[in-house]
């Protein structure tokens, strides 16, 4: 029995784990594969369907204006979120007086920006009447409608995402510390400017950690829900009705549990195809150092 128990110590130590993950991620991710495939309802009968939530889906006017206005927010967040993290992370990787201070003060919104507070703030901010329109007032600029108007709205949520920009430039600014000083220096010794060090040296060498950030802030905006739940409640006019809010009122208000199964998985295959796509082109943009 001890020679097993020494054998297997790992296996115990993440036993806890594993656990946890079957209970509350495993088992619910093929539950709901199931549950897809049959017209599930709380207290009701359930009756197998076959493929009848996912063709209903594809003919339903709210679920394609739904995962057009996902494209459209994944498209706003992740590149400002990426350029926002990366120009950041290079301007505090010079030596500058009280850096640390402002490494944390940058960090700190991707630590608060998904609360449910901070959604609360962004919708007090960004009303007609909020902080972001007195200031226009004050240099004589008209208010805009931000969160009325279906053109202006997405962006605006968006904003509180690229404004959570503090991992990814964490993970970038520790690529930077990585970037061998002699590349700088010869550089420098040719001529080289600031601008074509970047060019030339900082961002190829940046590109695996580019990559990476690019699909974790994928797969994070594709399940953005907290925005615009919190902020606009998926309006005006659907304007900002992402998937996951679709699938949670469909879920949970309306009671379709085999229908939100759908939708989820239909999600789950979007985000899959993106990142296959990331991966297969990867060898076109990445440059990694050992190849």
């Amino acid at each position: 029995m001890r020679k097993f128990l020494s054998k297997n110590a790992g296996l115990f130590y993440i036993a806890p784990w594993i656990l946890g993950f079957l209970v509350f991620r495993g088992i619910p991710f093929l539950a709901s594969l199931v549950l897809s495939f049959t017209n599930f309802r709380p207290l009701k009968k359930v009756k197998f369907i076959g493929f009848d939530n996912y063709i209903q889906c594809f003919g339903d006017a709210d679920f394609l204006n739904s995962m057009f206005v996902t494209f459209k927010y994944v498209a706003c967040t992740v590149p400002l979120k990426l350029t926002f993290a990366l120009f950041i992370a290079y301007i505090l990787n010079f030596k500058l007086k009280m850096v640390n201070v402002f490494r944390t003060a940058y960090y700190i919104p991707s630590i608060l920006g998904g609360s449910v507070a901070i959604a609360l703030l962004w919708r007090f901010i960004f009303r007609e009447d909020g902080l972001v329109n007195l200031c226009l007032a004050f240099f004589g600029l008209p208010g805009i409608n931000w969160l009325g108007d279906p053109g202006v709205a997405v962006v605006t949520i968006s904003l509180l995402r690229v404004w959570q920009f503090g991992s990814a430039m964490v993970i970038f600014l520790a690529a930077l510390k990585n970037i061998p000083e002699d590349l700088y220096e010869a550089a420098r010794i040719d001529g080289a400017s600031k601008v074509k060090q970047f060019f030339s040296i900082t961002l190829p060498l940046l590109t695996p950690v580019i990559f990476f950030n690019f699909v974790m802030q994928l797969v994070q905006a594709f399940q953005e829900f907290n925005s615009a739940y919190l902020i606009t409640q998926g309006g005006p006019q659907k304007a900002t009705y992402l998937m996951p809010l679709l699938i949670y009122n469909t879920g949970i208000f309306f009671h379709r549990m085999g229908l939100a199964s759908a939708m989820a998985w239909i999600m789950f295959v979007i985000i899959m195809v993106f990142t296959i796509i990331a991966f297969k082109t990867q060898k076109k943009w990445v440059y990694y150092a050992d190849e």
